[in-house]
């Protein structure tokens, strides 16, 4: 498929923010490791993952309770950012892409 900056690149207001950054491809095994340790049900709705199935997730995949808590928070924020930015225009989200870039 390429490497992940190519891919990034490829979407609309993306390529012009990271074009001077290099992204480690190695950087996302540990979180492939982890969404590949949940079962199908864990992996549809991650937000009710408790202690108990963070713990079993975890030493499959290597990391600890803590990192795939952080994973789920980072998802969920995520999520949330998606669908903001799926209510917004494009005029709305160039302006908001040009802030980031600034800030």
């Amino acid at each position: 498929m390429g490497n992940l900056k190519d891919l990034v690149g490829m979407i609309p207001g993306v390529s012009g923010m990271l074009k001077d950054v290099e992204i480690d491809d190695d950087a996302f095994k540990p979180v492939e490791a982890i969404i590949k340790s949940m079962t199908p049900t864990d992996r549809a709705t991650p937000a009710n993952l408790d202690t108990r199935r963070r713990r079993r997730s975890a030493p499959r995949s290597g990391p600890t309770g803590q990192q795939v808590k952080t994973l789920i928070k980072q998802f969920d924020g995520m999520r949330k950012m998606m669908k903001q930015m799926n209510q917004m225009d494009t005029k709305q989200m160039m302006r908001q892409a040009q802030q980031m870039r600034k800030g």
